[in-house]
């Protein structure tokens, strides 16, 4: 029987770390306390905290790639790979001008994982970020950024690689099964933001306005295919941290929004917000083909929750 998923993380970021020389073992490992490294999305080409996976041996490289697993599901792992196979398809298109590569991802640790009951991980490069946090043994997932530069590589018309194509797909075809009132209570502006809204900031604090279209006022086609965009977003993880999330928003409220023009191949912009819920996608370059989605929990990125829960226990409140 496989090992719960805190322990599959601990197993695989102790192994990391032994796999790592003390130079590198040095670079990827940081304080679980230093918040400004740890509180960290950063989804352009940007120095980052960590290790550089192009500085490790096979041996190290393989264990990054392994601890990553543990926080995706199969088909979200084939995403993340995709995405970094692209550093060099973009790098090509610009003609080898900016140098942009494959292992060009970094892996960084927070804490000891093999004895600290708090550490956190992450792993980071260009259009990627997923951030994970371990307290007495909970998994706090998210953020998790997915980008695609190109967004679609195209043969005569057909796709020969579109990683975020569902997220786009399923978009649209809520969009186009809204009602008249719902679709212009969803489309929010004409116009596509430049980017996702919430952008590289630590903490979203508070939703994004305006929120867009509410699922209690969408029909039994519009709202079905609403929860089918959020399970999309929540089955980036694995199983159990996917069914445990979907039963936290169960009954709660969700919004809509879309931004920019609706026919495919133009700059267009959608969100979704719920309770501790944001997602936002964006295709906002001028011909539509450059992607960024992130799925975030804006009152726990980073751990805040379990955090929370892990200082009440250790550190109650005096009694009277």
């Amino acid at each position: 029987m496989e090992d719960p998923l805190p322990e599959q993380m601990r197993a695989a970021g102790t192994a990391l770390l032994a796999a790592l020389d003390e130079p590198a073992r040095d670079r990827a490992t940081h304080r679980f306390d230093d918040d400004a490294a740890r509180r960290w999305l950063e989804y352009r080409p940007r120095p980052r905290p960590g290790v550089s996976l192009a500085d490790l041996d096979p041996a190290g490289r393989k264990a990054a790639h392994r601890l990553l697993a543990t926080a995706l599901s199969p088909t979200a792992y084939a995403q993340a790979m995709t995405i970094v196979a692209l550093e060099e398809v973009l790098d090509r298109a610009e003609g080898w001008r900016r140098g942009r590569r494959g292992d060009d991802y970094w892996v960084a640790v927070f804490g000891d994982p093999a004895r600290d009951d708090r550490w956190a991980w992450r792993v980071e490069g260009h259009h990627l970020s997923v951030s994970m946090t371990v307290v007495d043994d909970q998994v706090s997932p998210a953020p998790i950024f997915f980008g695609a530069n190109p967004a679609a590589v195209r043969y005569a018309g057909r796709p020969v690689t579109r990683p975020l194509g569902v997220e786009e797909d399923l978009a649209r075809a809520l969009l186009d099964a809204l009602d008249p009132a719902g679709r212009a209570a969803a489309i929010i502006a004409d116009q596509a933001p430049g980017d996702i809204i919430s952008a590289t900031r630590p903490r979203v604090d508070a939703p994004l306005e305006p929120l867009g279209v509410p699922g209690d006022r969408l029909g039994p086609t519009s709202r079905a295919l609403l929860d089918q965009l959020v399970a999309l977003y929540l089955d980036r993880l694995p199983p159990e941290l996917a069914v445990r999330e979907a039963r936290r928003l169960a009954g709660g409220q969700l919004h809509f929004a879309w931004a920019g023009p609706t026919r495919p191949g133009q700059r267009h912009y959608y969100r979704v917000q719920g309770d501790d819920l944001l997602i936002e996608y964006d295709n906002t370059t001028d011909d539509g083909n450059h992607a960024h989605t992130v799925l975030r929990r804006p009152a726990s990125d980073f751990g805040q929750d379990v955090l929370a829960a892990h200082h009440t226990t250790a550190h109650p409140a005096p009694g009277p």
